[in-house]
Formats: C-alpha cells, structure tokens, sequence
C-alpha cells in the first residue's frame, strides 16, 4: 500500500511526463512532413481520416483536400491560348485564368466521368458495332477481290461519332454514312497547324482580340461545312436545353447545365471536348494499330489472348465491357505501350514559373539550377515518353512486354510516366475515361472480328506533326476471321 500512495503522489508528474513524450513524439511527425499542407485535424492526429470515412462522402473530403492543399503554384502559358476556338471565348483548355479553370473543371468532371451521363456506355458500344458493321458490309477483301480501307478515317469516324454521341445525344453519322460528314475532319486537319501557331505566337491571339479581324479569320456558324458548321449546329442544340420546352437529356450536356456551365459557354465547352476528343483517340488507334501490323509476334499474342477470353466466355458479344477488356494482361499493355511510343498530344503545354522561381534538379546530369520567377517552361512528349534511361535501352522499339513486368520500381517509374500523356495534376485530362473505354473496346472487337495488313508496307501512312497528329492514308486490307 505504501507503494501505491507513493506512486500517487506523483501520478501528476508521470502524466505530465506521458503528455510532453506524446507532443514531442507529434511535433517530430509533424516536423517530419512539415512541408505539406493539410487540415487542421490531421496534422497531429488521425482522427481526420475517419471523421471522412463517417460522412459516406469521403472521396468528395478527398477530393476537397487535394484541391486546397496539394496544389502546384505553376500556372498556364500564354500558349493555351490558341485553343480558343471561338475567339474571345475561353474554355477549360484555353484559360489560363486559375479561378476559371478550377471551377470550371469541378462543372465538367461528371460529364467527362459518366456519372452524370447514363447513356455512356450504351453509346460507344453502339459505334463500335457501327465501325464493324461498316467494316464488314464495304471493306471485306477475299481471295477474289480486294477492297483496301483507310484506317485513318475509319478510326476518326469512330472516335468523331462517339463524342458527339455523348456529347449532345446524336452522333455526326461519320460511320453510318463513310463520309466527312460537313466535312469536319478536312476543315479541323485545315486549321490545327493555326491553332498551334497561335499559342506558340501570343502576338496573333492579341491581333484576334480585334472582332472584325478575329470573324473574318475564324469559321463562322453560317458556314455549311467544317468546324463552322459543328458551331452552328452545337449553338442549336445548346438553345433547345433552355427555354420553356427545354429538352432534359442526360447526357454530356446536360451534365454540365445540370452542374451550372453557363448558357454562352456551352458551344466553347462542347467544342472543345469534340475537337480534343475525337483527334486524340483516333490517333491512338491509328498509331498503335501500324505498329500492331508491324509486330507480328504482337499482333499473334494479342490476337491469341482475345480468341481465348472469347472461347472461355471471359469477354461479352455483342460488345466486350469495360471491366471484361481490363482484365486482359496483354491488351493492357499493347494499349499503354501504344500510348507511350506515340503520344497524341506533342505540343509545348507551356506552364509558367511562379513569381518566387523554382529550383529544379535535372534527371540527366542530376544538377541543382533555378528558374526564374515568369520563365515558360514546355513538356516534350516524345522524348520523355521514349527515354532510355526510363523505358530502357529499347524504348524506341514498340514492346508491350516491357509493361508485364512485376510490381516494382522499374514499373512504377514507367506507369509515372506514361501518366504525363494525360497532362498532370489540375492540368489533367478530362477525357480519359471516355478515351480509355472506347480504346479497351475497339481493339478487341477488331481483332476478334477481322485480321489486317498493310496494303503497303513501304508507305504505310502519311502522318504530320503540328503538336497533334495530321493522319491520313493508313491503307490497310481487311480479312473476315
């Protein structure tokens, strides 16, 4: 007893002692990670994360977080500013205006994600079945006669159909026609090289800022054909969601009014997401499908992995699913190692210096410099895509294999990497999703369904670089399996 009454007299002390170990064990933790920012809650305990957990809204708590604390304080060039497709009308793309483009992504992401959009699915696996139904009923070639099929077009009719679907609830009607319809492809290969120029030359967007200038250099909504046209008929469609016998749909469009994108900036949104859309996918499959024909072994094991899922009842008729294509190893890795050897997207995506400078350590020569508060820096795509000292030795040889390896920092740097093809951070593409289903569908149901071969394997494509692909004339003979 003696002991006990001893002990109490200083139970005081022994607390204190406990307390004052607990701080300095927090404030180490703290000072540990000092460095990044967060709430108030979570910086000593962990009794944020459950507190998140128990609102059953914890990916929004998330979300919420990461867009107050874990923000880079670089910002977008003057070179964004070319994607104005409608002069003095900024989008998401264009603005550089950080405000902006943080509320205006927060509108736009249930659209681009499919939540606030039930006929996502639905949409693509009908344009799918367009592509093939088209492929199989015009360009079947047989030991008697050959009917060569450019992919090129093939491939945008696709990805050009797709969007408009689901952008405003009917498609252009490129598949079901085999035809430009409007001839928006034509028109938009006719202006990306502009487009591109008046990033690169902020002094041109100063000169467009003229109205009369700017009306007689850009397509105009009265124009019958070309991206004027897709203006004309985006505003019309815009203008029927409002009024008193305003049309509900829920679709791309739809989301955004539901979510308060404003009436005048709908077309630019709209537009945007079109033009960036369909471009970028079909170049994707346009690139990974020559190097597809190039590769037989990879063509075989591809092909190989398709008819098995199919033969084990792994994969859906008439359209394989999202979830059924993500399973399949092999077109996994022939989708990211397409993505890497031949990015969609080469231009500059300049961001400038915040004010205070950065300093930088540079990967090649591991030295220490610093960039000027202002300075514009730009991302060459091509080149970090086919770094050795990322990808290896080979990384100019399309390998899909090299994406097969196991879980590990060899892996983890490469899939760091290949990130960047979809921009990074707030700066992230929108349209991943979409292009990333419409890609795990459209490669399995061509290769279950037809075999190819380049009509001409010493020319087999034109392709042009302007900082987004211009691709034409991928001549290609189809086979009925």
């Amino acid at each position: 007893m003696a002991v006990l009454e001893q002990l109490s007299q200083y139970q005081w002390y022994f607390l204190g002692v406990f307390l004052l170990g607990l701080i300095i064990h927090q404030y180490r933790q703290w000072a540990r990670l000092s460095a990044f920012k967060g709430p108030l809650l979570g910086t000593f305990t962990n009794l944020w994360l459950p507190c998140a957990i128990l609102t059953r809204r914890c990916h929004l708590k998330f979300d919420e977080v990461n867009e107050k604390y874990a923000k880079s304080n670089y910002t977008k060039a003057p070179w964004y500013h070319g994607s104005r497709i409608q002069p003095g009308h900024d989008n998401v793309f264009s603005s550089d205006n950080e405000k902006f483009h943080t509320e205006r992504k927060v509108q736009l992401v249930p659209g681009y994600s499919g939540k606030g959009n039930e006929h996502l699915t639905p949409s693509i696996d009908s344009h799918v079945q367009n592509l093939i139904h088209l492929i199989r009923s015009k360009y079947v070639s047989t030991d008697k006669e050959s009917r060569p099929m450019d992919l090129s077009r093939k491939a945008q009719y696709f990805t050009l159909d797709v969007i408009t679907d689901i952008a405003y609830g009917q498609p252009m009607g490129d598949l079901v026609d085999d035809d430009d319809v409007y001839k928006y492809i034509q028109s938009t290969e006719e202006m990306l090289e502009v487009i591109i120029l008046l990033g690169s030359m902020p002094i041109l967007n100063d000169i467009l800022k003229v109205q009369w200038i700017a009306e007689l250099m850009f397509p105009s909504e009265k124009d019958q054909t070309g991206i004027g046209r897709l203006i004309g008929i985006s505003k019309q469609l815009v203008s029927e969601r409002f009024g008193p016998k305003a049309v509900q749909r829920r679709d791309m469009l739809g989301s955004f009014i539901e979510h308060g994108v404003p009436e005048a900036s709908l077309v630019s949104e709209s537009l945007l997401q079109i033009l960036a859309g369909s471009d970028t996918s079909a170049t994707v499959i346009r690139a990974t499908m020559l190097y597809l024909l190039t590769n037989p072994s990879v063509y075989r094991r591809l092909q190989a992995e398709i008819d098995d899922a199919a033969h084990e009842g792994r994969i859906s008729r008439p359209v394989v699913t999202d979830t059924e294509a993500r399973a399949l190893p092999y077109l996994q890795a022939v989708i990211k190692e397409g993505l890497r050897i031949y990015p969609a997207v080469t231009g500059a995506l300049t961001k400038v210096v915040p004010p205070e400078g950065d300093t930088v350590t540079l990967s090649a020569t591991n030295e220490t410099v610093f960039l000027p508060g202002g300075t514009e820096i730009g991302y060459n795509a091509w080149g970090v895509h086919r770094s050795r000292a990322v990808f290896g030795a080979d990384a100019d040889v399309f390998r899909p294999e090299r994406w097969l390896i196991p879980d590990g920092t060899e892996l983890a740097r490469m899939l760091r990497s290949l990130e960047l093809v979809w921009g990074y951070g707030k700066y992230q593409c929108l349209g991943r999703q979409v292009a990333m289903i419409e890609l795990n569908k459209v490669f399995v149901e061509l290769f279950r369904n037809f075999d190819f071969a380049l009509c001409d394997p010493t020319k087999p494509w034109t392709s042009l670089n302007v900082g987004l692909w211009i691709q034409r004339d991928e001549w290609v003979k189809v086979t009925a399996r």
